[in-house]
């Protein structure tokens, strides 16, 4: 019976293969079929094929010379608590070409709906499957102790993406790649002090009270309104964009001395977006914000619905994870995994027209990667201040 049902496990987890033609789809035909399981697919030649084809130390178009001798074909999983979510079709397409790159794959498993027991279960899957490195959203303090544990124990590195677990909750993950989300949500709240004043209701909208991708940033939001005098309340709006919307709306109807609402997360950001177009709230003097880059948020940023949003370059944490997992393997261990925090990018009316106007895999509006000619001059950055 166990040997059953760890086939039917694995069998819910195969891998499959990202369709070429994928690249090219719109924006938005691809995030509404955004599917759950993506393996890494080379689009362009690997590594590997390089020293296949031409011998060790052959030379690249490039120029330059591939550094590494011949390795096994490592795999991988990235394990995830909203694996349809499209605020991850950047970390997939990051995940993608670093895999690309490197001549790896891995397999993109989890929960479609924040469960975490099914992501506990990809996880033990993962490690079943002898796996060479697992990278896990770690949304839950305790949830990923045991599992995380048993694949250190079998030589499996494990890192942490997107979310980690707090200091002393006895999670071992050996690193985290993500953003600083306490000090994300700081630095919102500073924001949003110059569209309010002293005793002004703010509405924080969360997918999922508790849990450690979005909880950080409410709490360092709380940490600026109270001492500035805010009337902040945080709202429970589930993890899916319909139901938030709903949610949004309701809370709305009973508190409509709302001054500003802010989300936390990429879904409810669209629905928070959406709230305040379809209620006309932005006439009404009321503000609203977001998190992520999701295609709604942008348009309305554009358009003056919302102030702005925060972009916390979601292709970084695909590309990272793989990349570290994979220089753990090559080097025997010798080089760890290391804390990656993928930054703060404050996205507003000045500059989101270089995301509405572009269709690319940098920012997940498209699978397809496409090169841009850096600014003459870098302005805004906002980095250790």
């Amino acid at each position: 019976m166990e040997m059953q049902e760890e086939a039917t496990n694995m069998e819910k987890y195969e891998k499959q293969e990202v369709d070429p033609t994928a690249r090219e789809v719109s924006r938005r035909r691809f995030l509404r079929n955004a599917g759950i399981t993506v393996a890494a697919v080379p689009f362009f030649g690997t590594f590997g094929e390089i020293l296949t084809q031409s011998g060790a130390g052959a030379t690249s178009p490039l120029g330059t010379k591939n550094p590494w001798p011949h390795y096994p074909s490592y795999r991988f999983a990235m394990v995830c608590h909203v694996t349809a979510d499209p605020f991850f079709v950047a970390t997939r397409n990051g995940a993608n070409d670093m895999a690309a790159l490197l001549g790896v794959s891995y397999t993109w498993t989890g929960s479609e709906t924040d469960i975490i027991p099914e992501m506990v279960n990809a996880f033990t899957v993962a490690i079943n499957n002898k796996v060479n490195g697992i990278a896990c959203c770690m949304v839950d303090p305790t949830a990923f102790n045991v599992v995380t544990n048993r694949a250190l124990a079998a030589g499996i590195p494990v890192t942490a993406y997107n979310a980690e677990a707090p200091v002393g909750s006895g999670n071992n993950a050996m690193s985290y790649i993500g953003q600083d989300l306490f000090s994300a949500g700081v630095a919102v709240a500073k924001r949003i002090l110059t569209y309010v004043k002293k005793g002004d209701l703010v509405g924080g909208m969360i997918s999922v009270p508790g849990s450690l991708n979005e909880q950080p940033r409410m709490d360092g939001a709380k940490s600026v309104f109270k001492p500035a005098g805010i009337d902040f309340v945080q709202v429970g709006v589930g993890a899916t964009e319909g139901p938030a919307l709903a949610s949004i709306e309701a809370w709305y109807q009973g508190h409509q001395n709302v001054k500003f609402m802010f989300s936390s997360g990429g879904s409810n950001g669209v629905a928070v977006a959406t709230a305040i177009q379809k209620l006309g709230l932005a006439k009404k003097g009321i503000g609203g914000a977001a998190f992520d880059v999701g295609v709604p948020v942008l348009d309305l940023i554009h358009k003056g619905q919302l102030a702005f949003t925060v972009d916390q370059q979601a292709y970084l944490q695909g590309a990272m994870s793989i990349w570290e997992l994979f220089l753990y393997n090559i080097t025997g261990g010798l080089i760890t995994p290391v804390d990656v925090d993928t930054g703060f990018k404050y996205v507003t009316k000045d500059n989101v027209g270089d995301y509405v106007s572009r269709t690319d895999s940098w920012e997940g509006s498209s699978t397809k990667a496409v090169v841009y000619t850096p600014p003459k001059s870098i302005v805004g950055f906002v980095g250790n201040t």
